[in-house]
């Protein structure tokens, strides 16, 4: 069972080999109403798991190879077969943000790693920028020691252009939210290519943390799932 620091290092060591990363945890206080663990009582702990960049990517791909061609939502199903794995290994219960009841991933992760939302609702990292996702968690039924949560720099609040807000052609993203029909209705047209084939052109206007960009080929595919394509 990971219990200590050291239990931690080593879940890092299992992820990193898929390309993944753990992404920051904490304790659940007594105060709060937990996810049941991997005996069923409410977990004592959380750690998220993640990405940074397109690292997952050649795991995903070479998985892909074995899978059949019209399985649903293949990138879910591999971090969730791959997290499945380490959580065995460490007698933790794994979860996903696409599973039903839906749990408060996004909540998660800002009281894990201290980062708050950008104009786009993507949560911004002081280094990763907006290039980064949350594929999966761990609960465990016993307390891990994680290191002292620090509040990092919000680059947004710097960022006075936000060219994040100017770049879509139909204005998907304003300050009263996404315009989630307008954008669909937009990719899914020939005057979507663009976007259909390079990615959310606000997402890539964002100058923050350009060196772990998704590849063009990796914002196709979400692209492509988006437009459910």
């Amino acid at each position: 069972m990971a219990s200590t620091a050291v239990g931690v290092a080593e879940i890092c060591i299992q992820l990193v080999s898929h390309g993944l990363i753990p992404r920051g945890g904490f304790n659940f206080e007594a105060s709060q109403t937990a996810p049941p663990g991997p005996s069923g009582l409410p977990a004592k702990s959380v750690l998220l798991v993640g990405q940074a960049g397109a690292g997952p990517w050649s795991h995903f791909v070479e998985w892909r190879k074995t899978q059949p061609t019209d399985i649903r939502d293949p990138l879910d199903t591999w971090a969730r077969e791959t997290i499945d794995k380490v959580a065995e290994r460490f007698g933790a219960r794994a979860v996903s943000p696409s599973e039903k009841p839906y749990l408060p991933f996004q909540n998660w992760a800002m009281r894990a790693e201290g980062l708050k939302p950008s104009p786009l609702g993507i949560l911004m990292h002081p280094e990763y920028g907006l290039w980064h996702a949350y594929r999966g968690a761990l609960l465990f039924d016993v307390a891990l020691e994680f290191p002292p949560a620090e509040e990092p720099i919000h680059l947004c609040d710097a960022c006075a252009g936000k060219p994040c807000m100017k770049a879509c052609p139909v204005d998907a993203y304003t300050d009263a939210g996404f315009a989630y029909e307008g954008c669909l209705s937009h990719v899914r047209s020939a005057a979507g290519e663009a976007c259909m084939t390079k990615g959310c052109l606000d997402r890539n206007a964002c100058p923050h943390g350009t060196a772990y960009r998704y590849p063009a080929e990796v914002q196709a595919f979400h692209m492509r799932a988006f437009a459910g394509r």
